[in-house]
This record gives C-alpha cells, structure tokens and sequence, in this order.
C-alpha cells in the first residue's frame, strides 16, 4: 500500500525535463513554423496588451474605484507585471517552447501543478479575448451609429443587458478566426497592421488631450482612499494582461533567446508609461465621476469640442482591438496545443494543418468559446475573471523560475533575473494582494473553473500523460 502511494505521488508530480520539452517540438506532425521576427515579436507584447484594458477600464476604474488614483493603480499594476515578466525572461531563453508558464511549470513544479496552470492560462487568454470582443462591439455600435446605422439593442447588448445576443462581438470573433486560420505569417502582419493603429491613437489623444487638461479636476486625488486605490488595480491588471501570450508563440519566432528579453521587458516598461500618461490626461480632462462610460477616451475629446478626435480615435480603435483579439487567441490555441501534445489532453487537437502549420482544431475550439462568452457575458463579469486566471499564473510562474535556480542552477540560461529573490516577492507578493482585492464572487467562480479542470485531469490527463510513457521507456 505504501508503494502504491508514493509510485501514485510520484506521477502526480513527475516532470518533463528540458531535454523532453526541446525534443517535441520536432515532431513533424505537431511542427509549427518560425516565421516571427523581432519586430513583430515586439509589437505581439503590445498587440495583445494594449485593448479594452486602456480604452475601456480607465474611465470605470476612476469612477467606480480610484478616481484620478487611478494613475498609482497603473503603476502598481506595472511593476508587478515587470517583476513577473522578468521571471518569463528568464525561463523563455531557456526553454523557448510553445505552452509558456504551463510548460515552465511542468519542467519545474510538475504535472498537476502544471496542469492547473494551463488551465488558468487558456481561461486567461480566451477570456481576455473575449472581454476585448465586448469592448470592440461597443466601439463598432457607436461608429455605425455615427453614420446613420442603428442596429437593435438586443443584438448588442449581453443578456444582462437587456439583449438577446452580442451580434457585433461574434462578428469580430469570426474576423480573428479567418486570421487564425491563415497562418502565423498573416498573424504578424495583421497583429503590427492593427497595433500601430492602436498605438496611434492613444498617442494622438495624449496630444490633443494635454491642451485640455484642468488640475482641478484632480482634487481629491484618492477619493476612495488606499482601497479604492487597490481595487483600482486589481481591475485595471487587466489591461496587462496578455503579455505572457508572447512565450506561447516561441516556438514561431526566429533566434528566441535573443529576441524575447527585448520584446518582453521594453513592451512592458512602454505599456506602464503609456497607461499612466492616459489615466492622467483623462482624468484631468473630464471629473473623474462623469467617466463611467464604455469608450472614455472619446467621450473625453467630445466632451471639449473635439468631435473629429474621438472619430478618429474610434476607427483606430475598433482595428486596434482587433490585434489583442487575435494576439489572445492565439495565445490560447498554442497553450491548448501544448497540453495537447503532451497528452493531457486528446492530442489530435494538437495536429497542425501541413499547409499553414497552425493548430486548427484548437482554433476552432477557443474561438468557438469565445463566441459563447462575448455573445453573452457583460465586459465587467469578463474582465474580473480573465484577471484572476492571469494572476495566479503568473505568480506560479515566478515561483517555479525561483524553484528551478535550486534544482538546476548550472541550466544554461540566456537570462538572469537580477536579485530574484527581491523581484520574486514583489511578483508573488503583488499577485496574491491583487486576487484578493478582486471581489469574493470572481473568486468562488474561479475555483469552479479549477474543478472543472481537476475533474478533466483525472479522467484523462493523468492516465494519457505522455511524459510518463516516455519516463518508462528510458528507466
């Protein structure tokens, strides 16, 4: 009886080591290919970052929560996210596989460990996905509106809502899912097309913005106090959320090792200075109270005049939205297509098509989701959960990187978390005083999802691991 239990432990936390990991990839029949460059590596952080986050989140956020606070709740939302992203540096340019912190975890922690870690991940990427759906709709809505459209409230509003469906939302899911299926090439181009536009815009509203600013209107600056400022950026993490997606596609990038500190780090650091810039222009153009509204910046230009602003903005915008989508839902197909190939999970979801050599049936599969949760889910219920997925990976990933400088500390590593211990607590530490500032409800919600998952695991997972299989032929 003892055997059978520590042989039954054992497996529960048998891991892959970083020779497995690098060996599968060669697999031609779950072969991607390396098609992403730096530059596109560069703007895939930003693409799947910069959304509903920055363009929707600010304006709820001050109202609700932080009031012009909300620029420190950007900040702490930053350099938590910096001090995470640096633990993904360091395990990317070791193992620059498909799956990231799932498969940073199960060279570290282990399967089960892994396995909720995957599973947090793809409801991260897809809710993320779906959320930036939501906000889409909204902006497309307002846009067709403007020019004489008007579609029926009960096909753009969730059932909460008052509607029946979210018509503009799957519409947008079908777009991403033409461009999924195309390949990673058409991923890319597409991903720096939309996000330029996107980065377009919030520099453009920073520059016609500061010319309307009023410091008044950033008195009281914490109306809320500490709390409100924290629950400030438990919700606005969500506008970083996303960044990780760009250690899914590793094994679609040229020379990883030198391109993903680069890309990871450098998007970061950007993405802090450009939320904080636009928390401090909007609310400085319009009182913090009057800003719970779904598209705040161009409310903010309208509201002082500049009616050709906010147009522009808004077309900007519904394309730029577009490149988190797709950057989201590619970040959950190829974390699905990992579990997959691992056998976790039936690996013909892993099978990629020979001609595009993308994922398709776990395209298929996320999208098909997301359509579900767009098409009904409002875009607060959305956000809150898509947070707390990210957040508890995130901070199983650090923890896993501080593990693997003990168990394999002569691991050839491209680079180095400088103090980690320091940058480990201050990423551990964050995540976890984010997850509890979210509300109590998200959180229950969050546990039923990992039963779920558990259920899944033992009926399938732990009996089909193919990790287990390949530990038995080389005992």
């Amino acid at each position: 009886m003892t055997k059978k239990w520590s042989d039954f432990m054992a497996n529960f936390f048998r891991t892959k080591s970083i020779e497995q990991a690098n060996r599968i990839t060669e697999v031609e029949r779950f072969k991607l290919k390396r098609e992403l460059g730096s530059w596109q590596l560069m703007l895939y952080v930003l693409g799947a970052t910069i959304g509903a986050g920055i363009f929707v989140l600010p304006g709820t956020t001050a109202a609700l929560h932080a009031g012009p606070g909300v620029i420190v709740s950007f900040l702490i939302g930053g350099i938590v996210t910096i001090a995470v992203g640096l633990a993904y540096v360091e395990f990317a340019s070791m193992v620059p596989v498909a799956g990231s912190a799932y498969t940073y975890s199960y060279i570290a922690l282990g399967e089960f460990i892994a396995w909720i870690i995957g599973w947090d991940l793809l409801l991260e990427f897809t809710v993320i996905a779906s959320t930036v759906a939501v906000g889409w709709s909204g902006y497309v809505d307002s846009f067709l509106q403007s020019i004489g459209i008007h579609l029926p409230e009960v096909l753009t509003k969730d059932m909460a809502h008052g509607g029946i469906v979210n018509l503009p939302a799957v519409v947008g899911w079908l777009i991403v899912a033409w461009i999924a299926l195309s390949g990673i090439k058409n991923v890319g181009r597409s991903n720096t097309l939309f996000t330029v536009a996107k980065v377009g815009a919030i520099i453009l509203f920073l520059i016609i913005g500061a010319f309307h600013v009023d410091p008044v209107n950033w008195t009281p600056f914490t109306p809320f106090g500490w709390t409100g400022v924290m629950a400030g950026a438990a919700l606005v993490f969500f506008a970083f959320t996303g960044f990780d997606g760009v250690t899914t596609v590793l094994e679609e990038v040229k020379n990883p090792q030198k391109t993903i500190p680069i890309a990871l780090i450098g998007g970061l650091s950007v993405l802090t200075l450009l939320y904080a810039l636009v928390a401090l222009i909007l609310t400085g153009i319009v009182p913090f109270p009057e800003l719970d509204v779904p598209n705040p910046t161009v409310f903010a230009l309208q509201s002082v005049g500049i009616q050709w602003g906010g147009a522009i903005i808004a077309v900007a915008v519904i394309f730029g939205l577009l490149a988190t989508m797709i950057a989201n839902t590619t970040s959950a197909t190829r974390v699905l297509f990992a579990m997959s190939r691992d056998g976790l999970l039936p690996d013909r979801i892993a099978l990629t098509n020979k001609k595009t050599g993308v994922p398709v049936l776990s395209i298929v599969i996320v999208v098909v989701t997301g359509i579900l949760l767009s098409g009904f889910l409002s875009i607060g219920e959305l956000a809150e959960f898509a947070n707390i997925g990210g957040l508890t990976a995130f901070a199983l990933t650090t923890v896993s990187v501080m593990v693997l400088r003990y168990t394999k500390p002569d691991e050839p590593r491209a680079f180095k978390v400088p103090a980690l211990w320091l940058f480990g607590i201050v990423g551990v530490g964050g995540c976890l005083a984010l997850i509890f500032s979210l509300p109590l409800f998200t959180i229950l919600r969050f546990f039923i999802w990992l039963l779920i998952g558990l259920v899944i695991y033992w009926a399938y997972g732990y009996k089909h691991a193919k990790v287990n299989s390949e530990n038995e032929t080389t005992r």
